[in-house]
């Protein structure tokens, strides 16, 4: 993160020749959203914030009182390097607030800040590493979006069998052209399927860069006349796209997951951060797992983790601790997060979720490094591990039961997206499906 000020901006916009800045923010989906000002508007909004009627943007919306502020985050701005070269296009991304600069309770960037601010106090800095899956789809002549590839490719295949191969490399140059560290990208394991990995970062730096990365992967698919799409499971019998979050604290400079004598290498704060994600994890699916398709995702079958588990031997369990991150890259990686998950809504919930373990001294339970998708439904329950929710409903009530969800989203926060989801689950349980017609129109 670069620590501008508002004249740094300013000086920025007149030496690049900036016409046109995006002043973006992200509603209670995970969605992008922005208005763009032109240069000449920017010094006044850049001290006074920028007006805006948020009724009309879901989550925010009222009858009344809808009136609202974005508040520019001067070191977040970075010029758009897909926009023109002459009359630039930049982008800050903002904070929501109310009219007289109170934060907005249903701004998800505000509420990672928040929650960011208690680890804080404890003298914690959160750091999170993103693996961020998604495909490469191609369009139908219209430009409308479709599920078809022609490509075969697999894990770690090359071009041209990998035929994402010069998308993919276009995505990474352009992420780099905005000061972003890509630490590998590649094919992934269904056809269509990549990932690209972003370096490990402050969380809030860490959220701001997967909403910029998912608005660049988007743009440069288009250029190449795909589609490019976070939906955790768009086609049936292959692997769903994932987020997986690795994540570790410092402390005055020092990892403190780190314990050369500690049992795989990690402290005893490292547990506890475990235990504490462990003992929410089924309550934070609705987060880390908001859709209805996001269910369809979960499947041990196709490398996605069901059980709230932990191993530092088995690779496809929930909360992995990877051998070869060792002294200062200790870390935990947590797998069920899927690529439609809001950035700041996941962050907070896995930041607060950690430091409740930590606080509480929350032991989690024995590792389990038996792979699940190859034991009877006997055998697990013998394990006595907990499973996530298994459709959107029951994530739902899982959220409701857990006061930590509420706690750490705010109040409002947690009914306003609760009734969206709710919304979600009935609009589709109203919905008649192609699958329910194939199976049932000539039957019955």
């Amino acid at each position: 993160m670069r620590n501008y000020t508002k004249d740094d901006v300013l000086s920025l916009l007149e030496e690049e020749d900036v016409e046109f800045i995006r002043l973006q923010f992200t509603d209670l989906h995970g969605t992008l959203k922005n208005m763009a000002v032109t240069a000449g508007k920017i010094a006044s909004i850049l001290e006074n914030g920028c007006h805006f009627d948020a009724g009309a943007v879901d989550g925010f919306r009222r009858t009344y009182d809808t009136e609202r502020l974005l508040i520019p985050d001067f070191s977040t701005f970075e010029i758009l390097p897909w926009r023109p070269q002459q009359g630039k296009v930049a982008r800050l991304l903002c904070d929501v607030t109310l009219p007289d600069g109170e934060p907005s309770s249903l701004c998800s960037r505000q509420i990672l800040k928040k929650n960011l601010e208690k680890a804080s106090k404890l003298g914690f800095t959160v750091n999170v590493g993103p693996e961020c899956e998604f495909f490469l789809f191609e369009t139908d002549e219209n430009g409308n979006p479709t599920v078809v590839t022609h490509e075969q490719a697999g894990y770690f295949d090359v071009g041209p069998l990998d035929e994402g191969e010069n998308a993919r490399r276009d995505i990474v140059m352009n992420l780099e052209d905005m000061g972003f560290e890509i630490d590998a990208s590649h094919h992934e394991a269904a056809p269509a399927q990549h990932e690209i990995n972003l370096s490990y970062g402050e969380a809030l730096t860490t959220a701001d860069n997967i909403q910029t990365f998912k608005l660049a992967v988007r743009t440069m698919a288009k250029r190449h006349g795909l589609h490019a799409t976070f939906m955790p499971k768009p086609k049936n019998d292959v692997n769903g796209s994932g987020m997986h979050l690795n994540v570790s604290i410092e402390k005055d400079g020092k990892n403190i997951f780190e314990d050369p004598a500690g049992k795989n290498g990690l402290s005893q704060e490292a547990y506890y951060f475990i235990g504490g994600l462990m003992k929410h994890l089924n309550a934070m699916s609705v987060i880390t797992n908001p859709l209805v398709n996001s269910y369809k995702r979960l499947n041990p079958a196709y490398d996605a983790p069901v059980y709230i588990a932990w191993s530092a031997k088995n690779r496809k369990q929930m909360i992995r601790i990877p051998a070869v991150m060792k002294g200062d890259n200790a870390r935990i990686e947590l797998r069920s997060t899927d690529s439609a998950a809001n950035p700041y809504l996941t962050l907070a919930l896995v930041v607060a979720a950690g430091l409740d373990g930590i606080e509480n001294k929350i032991t989690p339970p024995e590792a389990v490094d038996a792979n699940f998708a190859a034991l009877s439904a006997e055998e697990i329950e013998k394990l006595g591990v907990q499973r996530l929710p298994g459709n959107l409903k029951e994530a739902i009530e899982a959220a409701k039961a857990d006061p930590f969800i509420k706690e750490t989203l705010g109040e409002e926060a947690f009914e306003t997206y609760i009734a969206m989801k709710e919304k979600e689950w009935n609009d589709y349980n109203t919905f008649v499906s192609e699958w329910e017609l194939s199976e049932y129109l000539n039957r019955y």
